[in-house]
């Protein structure tokens, strides 16, 4: 699975830091817990300020087993900057009235609207999937492109991003979201100390539209878990393929299986990934220049890197310094 990532938009904290979580209906709780988890406690790194995170909804709801009385009505989604709708329990029970027309409302008042998992389909009743990429989990991927025609539903993306409008599929891609919002709000260097503490990856890649090129979690496999450390330590050095056999004493087809098995990756591609996120780290807590960053990533040169950074992030390293840098180390 991948990502739809829309990359001609980057938005830095001080466009938004209100996060409103819409609590109305019956909804499931793993997403919404989700969302407070991680908007709602701010790792130690970030010391540029973080979000306020606020419950909405028309009175008690119900998230699991749970009751949850909202702090704020459904009409504070609109003074937000960022509306997160969690999952609804029930797809065959309509989205109630008030929270789509509250969801629509907020999003024609500018605010940024991410649902989760079934959460999409309060988006759609709101009118906002239409002529937009969407996704949800995949057991009801195809429920969704039948109530909404106009929407692009693709079932095979972790989550999409359409800028102002973005979905994740089931479960844990709502943790894929959420840290590619953390993301996009704060960079590549707090997202991953967010994911430390949950102890995730960053982000699972699966697709070219990556915005954030990370590590993907290995589980299982200890053999390529100890390789993937070991060229991790070594990026800056001109690794091939028949390297990284030789270390995981493999033959480099046997590699290439593992690579694809565990990463669904070849072992060029995540070895790209990598010094790509490594050149965003760099970016934005060091002031090296791109010769430099280049250097020390593995580019090569800063044609390379130039090249391929903008490829996979979407934006050259310049902008992206712009936009993600905090301070100079």
């Amino acid at each position: 699975m991948g990502v739809s990532v829309r990359n001609d938009i980057i938005r830095t904290l001080s466009d938004m830091h209100t996060i409103a979580l819409a609590t109305a209906g019956h909804l499931l709780h793993f997403e919404l817990g989700v969302a407070y988890e991680i908007f709602g406690n701010p790792p130690r790194e970030a010391t540029a300020g973080w979000y306020d995170v606020r419950l909405c909804g028309p009175g008690p709801a119900r998230i699991g087993p749970f009751a949850v009385e909202p702090e704020h009505g459904l009409e504070h989604l609109a003074e937000a900057d960022t509306v997160i709708v969690p999952a609804c329990a029930d797809i065959d029970v309509p989205p109630p009235p008030e929270l789509v027309d509250a969801v629509r409302a907020a999003h024609e008042a500018g605010a940024r609207i991410a649902s989760l998992c079934t959460g999409a389909f309060a988006l759609g009743a709101a009118g906002l999937l239409d002529g937009r990429r969407a996704t949800t989990h995949w057991a009801h991927t195809a429920e969704l492109a039948a109530r909404h025609p106009s929407a692009i539903v693709d079932q095979d993306v972790l989550y999409t991003d359409n800028g102002s409008v973005l979905t994740a599929a089931g479960k844990a891609a709502a943790v894929d979201l959420c840290l590619h919002l953390v993301h996009l709000d704060h960079g590549a260097a707090i997202a991953n100390a967010v994911a430390r503490r949950l102890v995730t990856p960053p982000h699972r890649l699966g697709g070219q539209a990556q915005f954030v090129a990370t590590p993907v979690q290995v589980t299982g496999d200890h053999l390529l878990a100890d390789l993937l450390a070991w060229a991790l330590e070594r990026l800056d050095q001109p690794l091939t393929v028949p390297d990284l056999a030789r270390q995981a004493n493999v033959s480099p087809r046997q590699l290439g299986r593992r690579f694809l098995a565990v990463t669904g990756q070849t072992p060029l591609q995540w070895l790209l990934a990598q010094r790509v996120r490594r050149a965003q780290e760099l970016l934005e807590t060091t002031g090296r220049s791109v010769e430099e960053v280049a250097l020390a990533t593995g580019m090569g040169t800063a044609t390379t890197l130039r090249r391929q950074f903008k490829r996979i992030v979407g934006v050259p390293p310049d902008g992206y310094r712009r936009s993600f840098r905090r301070t100079a180390q």
